[in-house]
């Protein structure tokens, strides 16, 4: 049960409808629209849920379904079963091409994936279209909805007859015409033109007895008349005549034509049932696809668990202000049999009715077989009654303005509200004395609550705010109010109740001091005590919010920025060890060039018996193969430094000569010569041969013998390389020297290119084993690591095979 009557147009379903109509393709979806009515059968409203859910997701796929001629032909029909009657042109037309649009359909859900469409597939189960009526079609009438002239041979030639006569007839009146230009007869610019059927020259009525002829019709001025010249008398009557005979030829065809189709009709009449469903379907997912809605889990018991559910109306309104956009914020709703009715307080203007007319709004859809704004995740029921009193004039027409009125809505509600009645009711108690109809308004809330309805009631009544805390199936909701700028936030809180803030809303508009004072105190201490406590807890409410959401934004920084390290550490240990195998792969290379220049020059020293001209160009060409291949560039000319003077020296001085890296320290300075200490030996030299040096120079110098040193040491590629032993014996080593050793030991074999390493470590008690092998799994470039064979060590000796 529906109340009120115009319960569609109160709650605004009525608009709904008539978006439905637009988006339908032909009349035959609109008629499916009018009837669309509230369903309580769970399997009929799930499988219409079902068909708009999946044709939603055909418009989404962007598959081609076809959306042209949806004609409604049930007229054509309703003509073409009366004996000899038949169908003008436009109406086969109309029925070629819709048969055409049905036959596509059903070969989509045919041709289409069994798991993509079932419910709309199972809709063209019995419907079928006759090819030879198609065909049929098909040879008298083409696609621009014209007869085709060979539709039977009589018609073929009266066509040609016809197009023959009729040149004929051009070719003698346009002879007519130009006489009667040079006469002057005609109006200037004047041309044939049809009159009663038959063709005629426009003539000035002063000169209409010069022209031979039959006067068929005047101008409105009567300044010129229409007359049929004598010359094509006899051709116009031909046409005349050809005309008829080709118009009874065509009717013959279509009559024809309509025997053929007038069997097919119960066919027809449901295979257009068919199309009118599609069109409706279509027009539902397009809305659907509007509103962004989805479908919810259904239930065949009562419940409301939407989330994030939006009304439909105001959704669509916000949407088409591109001048103002703005959000509609989303509620969470939820009835459930231990909290079945939602009491909805707070302030004016802060979205309670609109709450509650969401519920109704969105409930109404759902069970007329339509998708609803809500999120992912939501679960709905069903209700067999759903009963309004809408109690503002704001947005909805009001026909309930008196509180009898109200009352004998109250009367039908507890008279016929069961545990499957959704009741909606807007400013509870309001229209009479608050005292009494808090009173009322209260005994009829417990009545519905006992009868174990759901509901969504909006009130500013403390006494039942007081009451739903108290009563079980009954819970408080709040319309969130920001406490200090005073402005709605329209988002609902469930489990408390919210404050009507009028106190502070009337200090905020400016009403004067003493008389919100007074009204303060004519109020009393609990209510001001009791909204000051609401208050307290919004702000506190809207503070922890903001914490939370400062922490939760936090938390995703350090998140991503853990992750971003985590990224980059995975890629520089990529890099790097990519790099490694690179630079030693390309110092393999190089070794073995180096090597070769190096035996060619050898070759080509002995060849030549160490002669010293080919001795020096065997050691250029060398010279210029090290500086091409290793990228050594020429050292750069030092800055020319002033020779120290004898008075800036003293003992312990860092001096160097002139022109070379190294450096010494002074031990003496007499007169002009200076005792310099290089290393650990003594030498005596002109003062003018020395340079000071600052403390960084020192150090620079000493970074460059480091690096000296250990390019002279790592350079010896080919000696290294031939002492290099691939066994490596690891007796009696602790596992911290051990693992040293095996580092080096491991690194130099992969970059001379070695097969495979023997490492002897014995057996023991197992510890310098587990060290090694522990190693030599975690180096890429060693593709596997096992036991040397029994007979040559077994588990003493570890084989690494490098890849």
């Amino acid at each position: 049960m529906i109340l009120p009557q115009n319960f569609e147009h109160k709650i605004g379903f009525s608009q709904l409808r008539e978006m439905l109509e637009t988006l339908c393709l032909s009349a035959l979806g609109r008629q499916f629209v009018g009837k669309m009515q509230f369903l309580t059968k769970y399997d009929q409203l799930q499988k219409l849920l079902q068909q708009t859910d999946e044709f939603r997701a055909l418009l989404n796929s962007g598959a081609d379904f076809p959306s042209q001629h949806y004609h409604d032909v049930h007229p054509h029909l309703v003509r073409a079963a009366l004996p000899g009657a038949y169908l003008d042109v436009p109406a086969f037309f109309a029925v070629k091409m819709s048969l055409r649009t049905i036959r596509q359909a059903l070969a989509f859900f045919t041709q289409a994936e069994e798991a993509l469409y079932p419910t709309l597939r199972l809709l063209g189960i019995g419907v079928q279209v006759d090819r030879n009526l198609l065909a049929a079609l098909d040879k008298v009438v083409n696609d621009e909805g014209q007869v085709y002239d060979n539709a039977s041979p009589l018609l073929s030639h009266l066509r040609q007859e016809l197009i023959a006569r009729q040149g004929q007839l051009r070719k003698q009146i346009a002879g007519v015409l130009r006489h009667a230009r040079e006469q002057g007869w005609v109006p200037e610019g004047a041309e044939p033109t049809i009159r009663g059927g038959r063709l005629v020259l426009p003539v000035v009525a002063e000169h209409k007895r010069r022209v031979r002829g039959l006067i068929h019709d005047e101008s409105a001025s009567g300044q010129t008349v229409f007359i049929e010249p004598e010359a094509v008398f006899e051709l116009n009557n031909d046409i005349k005549d050809l005309e008829n005979a080709y118009q009874r030829e065509l009717i013959r065809i279509l009559t024809a034509l309509t025997d053929q189709l007038r069997p097919h009709i119960p066919d027809l009449r449901k295979a257009y049932q068919y199309l009118g469903l599609l069109d409706f379907i279509r027009a539902k997912a397009l809305l659907a696809l509007r509103l962004e809605a989805t479908m919810p889990v259904l239930h065949p018991r009562p419940l409301v668990q939407w989330k994030q559910v939006r009304h439909p109306l105001l959704y669509l309104t916000f949407k088409e202000q591109k001048d103002n956009p703005r959000d509609v914020v989303p509620l969470d709703m939820e009835l459930n049999p231990e909290q079945r009715i939602l009491l909805i307080s707070g302030p004016n203007a802060g979205g309670k009715s609109v709450a509650m007319k969401t519920v109704g709004l969105v409930q109404y859809m759902l069970q007329c077989g339509l998708l609803i704004p809500a999120g992912d995740g939501s679960e709905a029921g069903m209700f067999d009654d759903v009963f309004l009193d809408i109690g503002d004039e704001q947005s909805l027409e009001n026909d309930l303005s008196t509180y009898s009125s109200h009352l004998l809505s109250m009367k039908q509600f507890l008279l016929f509200a069961g545990k499957r009645s959704l009741v909606l009711i807007d400013e509870f108690g309001t229209g009479t004395e608050p005292v009494l109809g808090g009173a009322i308004a209260e005994a009829v809330l417990n009545q519905l609550n006992q009868a174990r309805s759901f509901g969504v009631i909006t009130t500013h009544y403390t006494n039942l705010k007081n009451f739903a805390e108290r009563t079980q199936g009954i819970v408080n909701g709040a319309m969130r109010y920001d406490p200090e700028q005073l402005q709605p936030l329209y988002r609902l809180e469930i489990g408390k109740p919210g404050s009507s803030f009028a106190i502070e809303i009337a200090r905020k508009i400016g009403l004067p001091k003493q008389i919100v004072e007074q009204a303060t105190r004519l109020v009393g201490k609990d209510k001001i005590r009791y909204d000051q406590l609401l208050e307290g807890l919004e702000k506190e409410k809207t503070d922890l919010e903001q914490r939370t959401a400062e922490a939760a934004k936090q938390e995703r920084r350090l998140k991503k920025a853990a992750q971003d390290y985590q990224d980059l550490k995975r890629h520089l240990e990529d890099t790097q060890l990519e790099v490694l195998r690179e630079a030693k792969q390309k110092a393999k290379t190089l070794l073995k060039d180096t090597n070769q220049q190096i035996e060619a020059t050898i070759a080509e020293i002995r060849r030549n018996q160490a002669e010293k001209e080919q001795t020096k160009q065997a050691r250029e060409q060398l010279d210029t193969f090290v500086r091409e291949k290793l990228h050594i560039e020429p050292p750069k000319p030092r800055p020319t430094r002033e020779a120290a003077d004898a008075t800036n020296l003293k003992v312990g001085d860092k001096v160097a000569l002139l022109g070379q890296d190294g450096y010494g320290e002074i031990a003496s300075v007499k007169g002009k010569t200076a005792e310099v200490l290089f290393g650990g030996m003594k030498t005596l030299t002109k003062v003018s041969q020395l340079e000071k040096l600052s403390r960084a120079e020192v150090k620079e110098r000493e970074k460059k013998a480091e690096k000296a040193v250990y390019a002279s040491s790592g350079m010896d590629l080919t000696g290294r390389m031939a002492d290099f032993s691939p066994t490596l014996d690891l007796r009696g080593e602790r596992a911290e020297d051990a693992l040293q050793k095996v580092m080096a030991f491991v690194d130099d074999a992969i970059m001379f290119g070695l097969p495979e390493l023997k490492i002897l470590h014995g057996r023991g008690n197992g510890v310098l084993r587990q060290v090694v092998r522990d190693y030599l799994r975690s180096v890429r470039a060693i593709a596997s690591v096992g036991d040397e064979h029994a007979d040559r060590g077994g588990d003493g000796v570890t084989l690494a095979v490098l890849k």
